[in-house]
């Protein structure tokens, strides 16, 4: 709990002004989202909390046709990638 604090605190809280307790408990929520759905972390093979982690890519074919896409949240401060089928 104390790791995910001071990742809270330092990722999201020390960069961001909250204006009323309506705007802390939604960038809390979408920070805690991106927290278990996308974010790696330390662990077994850097799994995510709620998602398996995908196939490694090995075809030298699949990787130069690999295209990333990335999604902003919370205005920018937080990025997630994905690979664009």
């Amino acid at each position: 709990m104390e790791r995910w604090i001071q990742t809270c605190r330092h990722e999201l809280l020390d960069r961001t002004l909250i204006w009323n307790q309506a705007h802390l408990i939604h960038a809390l929520r979408e920070f805690e989202r991106h927290h278990n759905r996308h974010r790696p972390h330390r662990g077994i093979a850097n799994a995510r909390p709620l998602l398996p982690l995908p196939e490694p890519l090995t075809d030298p074919a699949a990787l130069t046709r690999l295209h990333v896409r990335r999604h902003d949240q919370l205005g920018g401060l937080l990025h997630e990638y994905e690979n664009a089928a």
